[in-house]
């Protein structure tokens, strides 16, 4: 079994001890969101920790495009928990770039594949995609990208 998802297994059981109802039942949400990882395709696997990081990533990333749903439509008690849900599955995400290394990064990459202008934004983010994965989201690396190209 890989180390996050014995992480998180050991952390549900903490929570259910404590009582502590709202992280219990998102870490139950996330372990059967990496469980039907596992599942899915043709045959079932063990999921490396990388590949746990990619599910709780995206758990992730539904929790905040709730959160902003339910604040649009005036739901902020909804959109509370969303976040706090959020706030939970991001204590197993590695640390998030600040802009300054974002931009380093970019900065890099459009020196390597010598980007003249937004015609080479792909070139760009096939370089900065990899090395930021799991610590930047999609839209603000290209937002990064475009202020570097534009």
């Amino acid at each position: 079994m890989s180390d996050l998802k014995d992480r998180l297994r050991t952390d549900l059981t903490a929570a259910m001890k404590a009582r502590d109802a709202l992280r219990a039942s998102t870490l139950r949400m996330t372990l059967t969101e990496v469980t039907n990882a596992e599942v899915a395709g043709t045959s079932a696997r063990e999921l490396s920790d990388a590949e746990v990081l990619e599910v709780l990533d995206r758990e992730a990333k539904k929790r905040r495009e709730a959160a902003d749903a339910y604040e649009e439509a005036g739901r902020g008690e909804l959109a509370r928990k969303e976040r706090a849900e959020g706030e939970i599955i991001a204590e197993y995400l590695p640390a998030q770039l600040s802009d300054e290394e974002l931009s380093a990064i970019v900065a890099g990459a459009v020196d390597e594949v010598g980007a003249s202008g937004m015609k080479d934004m792909g070139k760009v983010m096939k370089v900065v995609q990899p090395q930021v994965k799991g610590r930047a989201e999609g839209g603000r690396v290209a937002a990064a990208v475009r202020s570097r190209l534009g």
